[in-house]
């Protein structure tokens, strides 16, 4: 399956597989662009929806859309995570069709994990790696660590303060090298230094300005469409909506998206929302401009996950495709919805998770989505991710006596709670063993 090969989304210029630790020169170096896996074999003959339904519980079930064969895949069983619907949400936003893919659920915690199975397997598979190299707020490093470990190869982690703790200690128990630098800058600047002098391969943007992650990495995205097609009943959403950093993901899974339609399995491709901090996209729209802006942090978001001021050329590429659009989410927003879908739903997200919700959110506000779409939000990463304090979270631990007045007058003091209603009963004891039900069985 060694048929790769890379192309610049910009111009279209072929580049040898090697050359995935680079941008695009044929552009130059005042339009940064990133560049995609393309394969020189038509991947998608005699692809059918039965072959996937047989293939390996993972992504790589959609071997054809990858760089490397599923036997030799560096695989920890990621994707096919939960998409749910978000019922008491959607009604609160005036969507009667909203769900939330669960990317939680992956192995290591998070959508990043689609990205690290895939960079991996190609960095061991393909180039002959020995050392992973990441620069990472968080997610990333913990990914490429543990499918790093799960190759038998050396990782190494920068970061910059301000890396999540629970995060950090995933990388540390995966047995990455952890290095703290004084800024954000001088990860890419290590990085490239180990790149240029030792041959590691990067998995994550490593120069300025940002273009983008590892394009065989990005490739592990591409399982998202399917899966969301799959679990519509081979159906496209109307919108897909993103919390966005560099874009990877999203220009992943419009990828995926443009396979299906070769395919024939959806009619259509959905249009794509991106949720951001600083509005480096929303600026870009506003001027027609093809190169994001650098933008300023006038403040340190929560949302650490996608805190990158500058967007990139392929996040442009996708919104522009698909008429989608870009949204600059508020810190009171994000945690608002973070809040609610915790409390509404049962979905305890990381805070830059939530941003996608926030943006639903907004978006359906605004009319420029119908009350009738149906929309996919990406939740990227769950809250146990990140420590919040008990004032962020909305509610705190009760101490109280071994009383049950006590209780009760603490949870009405403090929660506005009456525990005593009688309304469900409880059920009655016995001692008899319970009986087994069999569904299909007759008496």
């Amino acid at each position: 399956m060694n048929d790769a090969r890379l192309v610049c989304i910009r111009c279209g210029a072929a580049y040898p597989a090697d050359r995935y630790a680079s941008q695009c020169t044929a552009c130059g170096p005042d339009l940064p662009t990133a560049l995609t896996v393309a394969y020189a074999n038509d991947r998608l003959k005699d692809v059918t929806r039965e072959r996937i339904a047989h293939g390996p519980r993972s992504i790589w079930r959609y071997q054809h859309s990858l760089p490397v064969d599923a036997s030799q895949a560096v695989s920890l069983g990621e994707g096919v995570t939960p998409m749910v619907s978000l019922t008491a949400l959607g009604r609160e936003m005036g969507l009667a069709n909203l769900f939330g893919k669960c990317e939680f659920a992956n192995p290591t915690g998070s959508f990043k994990d689609r990205l690290a199975s895939v960079a991996i397997s190609s960095a061991a598979r393909l180039f002959d790696a020995r050392v992973i190299a990441s620069s990472s707020t968080g997610n990333a490093g913990a990914a490429v660590a543990a499918y790093a470990a799960r190759a038998g190869l050396d990782c190494i982690v920068f970061t910059a303060g301000v890396s999540s703790g629970p995060m950090i200690s995933q990388m540390l128990a995966f047995g990455a090298t952890v290095v703290s630098v004084p800024s954000k800058a001088d990860r890419w600047t290590l990085i490239s230094e180990g790149v240029d002098r030792f041959g590691w391969f990067p998995t994550s943007p490593f120069f300025g300005p940002p273009v983008g992650s590892n394009p065989f990495g990005i490739e592990g995205y591409k399982s998202l469409a399917y899966e969301i097609c799959e679990d519509l009943d081979w159906k496209a959403p109307d919108w897909i909506v993103m919390p966005v950093c560099y874009g990877d993901a999203m220009y992943g899974v419009w990828k995926g998206f443009v396979e299906l339609q070769t395919l024939g399995w959806v009619d259509r491709i959905p249009r794509f929302a991106a949720a951001e901090i600083y509005g480096s996209l929303v600026e870009a729209f506003g001027t027609g401009s093809d190169t994001p802006p650098l933008m300023p942090q006038p403040y340190q978001t929560a949302a650490t996950s996608i805190t990158s001021p500058q967007g990139t050329f392929q996040s442009l590429t996708v919104l522009r495709k698909t008429r989608g659009v870009p949204v600059k989410t508020g810190e009171a927003e994000v945690a608002d919805a973070r809040r609610r879908a915790a409390r509404m739903e049962g979905v305890h997200l990381e805070t830059a998770a939530a941003a996608s919700l926030a943006a639903a959110s907004a978006l359906r506000a605004n009319g420029t989505i119908g009350s009738d779409d149906t929309v996919v939000c990406l939740l990227t990463a769950g809250g146990l991710k990140e420590m919040l304090p008990a004032s962020d979270l909305g509610n705190s631990v009760l101490t109280v006596t071994a009383d049950m007045d006590d209780v009760l007058k603490a949870v009405a003091a403090t929660r506005g709670k009456d525990l005593t209603s009688k309304k469900h009963a409880a059920p009655a004891r016995s001692d008899e063993p319970a009986t087994r039900i069999v569904k299909g069985a007759t008496s």
